[in-house]
């Protein structure tokens, strides 16, 4: 009898601890199946065009540097890159500053319409920005709206609105409304309670919103394809199209490319990775 008992306390002990080694197993094969590409577009990016042809899996024999060199002459990648910070520094100063007003606005005031306001940025996050694409292009064009250094910053403000503001209205419905009563009745009017009050202590989701519209301006090719024409204007997701003609494609080199584009995005992300995490976080459990 004790004898069964002792087998069935050591099955009850070693099934969770099975079941603990299986999901870690998972999620460590998980983890290697997302960082190994970012390891191989690294390493491919030292190879030589032959020796990429030869075997696409294996390492550099030698590192060769020279392809972020030619990469940097061939794509004009300081221009690329100026024409891309130009933008999504634009773009996500617009985004932070609307989607806090209208954030901060549907979540102190009460008005006709704002549940359906909220709906329609909700359904916002829900339409493809693809089937727009052709629209956008007519409309642009007729306008006289394409080719022009503010071109993109009009779509990427207007398509990336959603989700920082229902982040930021579920973070302000968390922030305790005395504190900017309390300002009121020392007369602060209701803008100066909106951004020296609540700006403050918002900082966390703001930070967040602006950490990534960021990546999402930077990264964005489908409206740059369609919108630029003038070469001066392209920016560094369109600059990977120069590795390719018609008949090839140099691979290390654009791996090159490709690590030189992901470069400030990963700095960015490595460096601000938990306060994104944290704010994410917080508005969704405040909301």
């Amino acid at each position: 009898m004790e004898l069964e008992l002792r087998k069935q306390r050591s099955i009850q002990k070693f099934v969770p601890r099975l079941a603990g080694l299986a999901v870690n197993a998972i999620m460590f094969i998980f983890t290697i199946s997302c960082i190994y590409p970012l390891i191989w577009i690294v390493y491919s990016s030292l190879k030589t065009q032959p020796e990429f042809a030869n075997s696409i899996l294996s390492l550099p024999q030698n590192l060769h540097f020279a392809n972020y060199v030619e990469a940097l002459e061939l794509t004009n990648m300081l221009q690329l890159s100026w024409n891309s910070a130009r933008v999504t520094f634009l773009s996500v100063l617009g985004i932070v500053i609307i989607s806090y007003v209208t954030g901060y606005i549907a979540a102190r005031l009460n008005f006709k319409g704002k549940k359906l306001m909220i709906f329609y940025y909700l359904f916002g996050m829900l339409v493809p920005i693809h089937a727009l694409l052709v629209p956008i292009y007519l409309l642009f064009k007729n306008w006289g709206l394409d080719d022009q250094w503010y071109t993109l910053i009009i779509p990427y403000i207007a398509f990336n609105l959603s989700m920082p503001i229902m982040l930021i209205y579920s973070y302000v419905v968390g922030i305790p409304r005395e504190i900017e009563e309390a300002a009121a009745i020392d007369g602060l009017s209701f803008s100066g309670t909106m951004f020296k009050i609540v700006v403050p202590m918002a900082v966390p989701v703001l930070t967040t919103v602006a950490i990534l519209q960021f990546f999402a301006c930077w990264n964005e090719f489908s409206f740059a394809l369609v919108l630029l024409n003038d070469e001066s204007l392209r920016t560094v997701p369109l600059g990977m199209s120069y590795f390719k003609s018609q008949y090839s494609t140099n691979y290390p080199q654009l791996m090159a490319g490709m690590v030189m584009s992901m470069l400030p995005v990963a700095v960015l992300y490595f460096a601000f990775s938990s306060r994104i995490i944290a704010g994410v976080m917080s508005g969704a459990v405040k909301g």
